[in-house]
């Protein structure tokens, strides 16, 4: 097992914090910037601000890299990415008491996952493939009683272990998702909504609901305990100590396509596995 040290595991990288666009006499003056430009417009100041947190597109723009093909350039993550950050520089109140890395994050990161669907990178295709290996992974490891290898997937699936590299190439962008994502209503721009509005009230417990996920937790734990254990690492990388794509290829000593096949055989296996329990539910 690889021993990482994440010193007081911090929300952004060390090296993905801002760096100030000026200061004076080693002061940061973020609210003078903030107040300049809310109240009084300032261009300046709006683009101090901007060159201020851009650090934080190229942090999301690494944590998104992990679910998408090889075939994904990084630069239009970052492109994509910049626009939020403006958006969310100008939409931003700094009055709500709110830390503006925690509303900008949202907006980034739903504007590169925007701007990817624009380009319409997930045919209806891969997302069938996705589809086709959940169901392949769940039937073989039902009969196996364990975790299935690559070879053994590879061999139901009726591939060549080259062409199953690749369907996992493929496939592995169907795992993210937007909580930006908007819902149209017919015929009433008023009523559109956003899945994230959508979210449950956190303060309203309801206690059936509240049996189910520990049950899905502990079903989700069991699952993780079956994975290899080179996909518990990632795993356990990604989601507990915050690595980027590069960053976990460094320390497995991988390239970054391996890491997000990795992962995303992963994440395809633990899904196929919680959809049982939910058809459990639904039944």
């Amino acid at each position: 097992m690889v021993a990482v040290n994440r010193q007081n595991n911090p929300e952004i990288p060390d090296d993905a914090k801002p760096n100030a666009p000026g200061e004076q006499n080693g002061q940061i003056e973020h609210a003078d910037q903030w107040r300049a430009f809310k109240e009084k417009g300032d261009k300046k100041a709006r683009e101090e601000l901007i060159l201020w947190y851009a650090p934080l597109v190229k942090y999301i723009a690494g944590r998104v890299a992990i679910g998408l093909p090889p075939t994904v350039e990084y630069d239009d993550l970052i492109s994509y990415g910049i626009f939020g950050l403006i958006d969310a520089v100008e939409k931003f109140d700094p009055n709500r008491g709110v830390k503006f890395e925690t509303y900008a994050i949202s907006r980034i990161r739903g504007a590169v996952i925007d701007g990817l669907r624009a380009v319409d990178w997930v045919p209806r295709s891969v997302r069938q493939k996705a589809r086709e290996f959940e169901a392949v992974c769940q039937r073989v490891e039902s009969e196996l009683g364990r975790s299935a290898s690559d070879e053994e997937l590879s061999r139901a699936m009726n591939l060549a272990l080259d062409d199953y590299q690749q369907m996992l190439a493929e496939v592995s962008c169907t795992t993210l998702t937007s909580l930006d994502e908007l819902w149209k209503a017919d015929g009433n721009v008023e009523e559109n909504i956003r899945v994230m509005e959508t979210i449950a009230d956190a303060s309203s417990v309801d206690p059936v609901a509240s049996v189910e996920f520990e049950e899905m937790k502990r079903i989700l734990a069991e699952a993780i305990d079956r994975l290899s254990e080179r996909e518990r690492l990632v795993i356990a990388l990604y989601y507990y100590e915050g690595l980027t794509l590069k960053e976990i290829g460094k320390v497995l000593e991988v390239t970054e396509a391996r890491v997000s096949q990795i992962h995303s055989k992963a994440i395809l296996r633990l899904r196929g596995r919680l959809s049982r329990f939910k058809q459990s539910l639904q039944g």
